[in-house]
């Protein structure tokens, strides 16, 4: 009997401790938030979306008149400096520089017999065996000869030079951007063939409304970001600003040099453009951040990194209720604390969160 007895007061202490156990193995982890640190930012922020182009852009062309017999290069090809891009049909540059030669062959044949008749006219002279005026026709004969010898050099160096033209090369190392012609198009000397351009210095070109120019000048740093990826980004100084607005659509063009910029600032990316005008700085935080409780107020949570605990904090906004992506801080932050941007109404007070170090900033 007393077995009974202390078998009915075991179980119920057994499933207490069972209980407790239960109870610590659903203890939560710690929760990931995003977050961001608090800053005060300039309220004036000029941002513009734009294209990551090459400082440095050369349209290559042929010098003389042809037909075009090869290309040997396409859009987004890399080239160094001295590769043929291209080749006119060169048989009539081929054909004057042998006759260039021809003539060539001809004067200094003419230089020959000339100095030849000059020397003898020169040794009888010498022996009162010739005149003065046979030795001085010789000698002008020979200036003729030596001044058409020079001549037919200089034709033929023309000549081939002038062949030299039927190829179109690559003047410095560079990525093609845009080809004009194809095979078999007559071109003129001087119609663009192909485009190339250096991959660096890369720049990036924005236009700004005329209204918006302010006081941005030559010198200006940009933060530039690529749209495809956010978190990649480059700082860029003004290099040129355009003095004259476009009559359609009323922007001003403005090139900024990127400083130092990643290899996925590649020629033709989308990137946006950010630089603070100055002024007036507020507290700025992402709109998703804010809590609200009505009759209460608004909020957001604040991490303690100390102790890794967040705390609901009573903040007063600029505009009341958010209606765009970000929202402006007038009382209840300081700059320089982490606030929660996402999940906040699944948090309680000193719940323990964990930051997630890849997307918070």
């Amino acid at each position: 009997m007393k077995k009974l007895v202390f078998l009915a007061l075991a179980f119920p202490l057994l499933g207490l401790a069972a209980c407790q156990k239960q109870e610590e193995q659903k203890a939560e982890p710690p929760r990931p938030v995003l977050s961001v640190i608090a800053r005060n930012d300039a309220t004036a922020v000029l941002m513009a979306p734009g294209i990551v182009q090459a400082q440095y852009t050369t349209e290559l062309g042929f010098r003389v008149l042809g037909r075009v017999v090869a290309r040997n290069v396409s859009v987004g090809d890399i080239v160094k400096k001295g590769d043929v891009v291209a080749a006119l049909d060169a048989i009539a540059l081929e054909l004057a520089v042998k006759s260039s030669q021809a003539d060539l062959f001809n004067a200094k044949a003419q230089q020959t017999n000339a100095a030849t008749t000059a020397q003898r006219q020169k040794r009888l002279a010498e022996t009162r065996s010739g005149t003065e005026s046979a030795l001085e026709e010789a000698e002008q004969a020979l200036k003729t000869a030596d001044a058409n010898v020079a001549k037919a050099q200089a034709n033929l160096d023309k000549a081939e030079e002038q062949l030299s033209y039927a190829k179109l090369l690559a003047e410095f190392d560079g990525v093609v951007t845009a080809t004009s012609v194809e095979v078999g198009q007559t071109v003129s000397a001087g119609d663009s063939v192909v485009t190339i351009a250096r991959p660096d210095p890369r720049e990036v070109v924005i236009d700004i409304p005329e209204g918006n120019i302010g006081e941005l000048k030559t010198g200006s740093v940009f933060d530039v970001v690529l749209q495809l990826d956010p978190t990649v980004h480059s700082q860029g100084k003004v290099r040129e600003i355009s003095p004259i607005a476009d009559t359609t659509t009323r922007t001003r063009r403005v090139k900024i040099t990127l400083i130092n910029p990643p290899v996925s600032f590649r020629l033709g990316s989308v990137v946006t453009a950010s630089t603070a005008m100055g002024g007036e700085t507020k507290m700025t935080l992402p709109a998703s951040a804010l809590l609200i409780r009505e009759g209460e107020g608004s909020f957001v949570w604040v991490v303690d990194e100390a102790s890794g605990k967040v705390s609901r904090r009573a903040v007063k906004l600029e505009d009341g209720r958010p209606d765009g992506s970000v929202i402006h801080v007038t009382e209840g932050i300081r700059e320089g604390e982490r606030v929660v941007t996402a999940g906040v109404h699944q948090l309680q007070d000193g719940q323990t969160v964990k930051i997630n170090e890849r997307k918070s900033q």
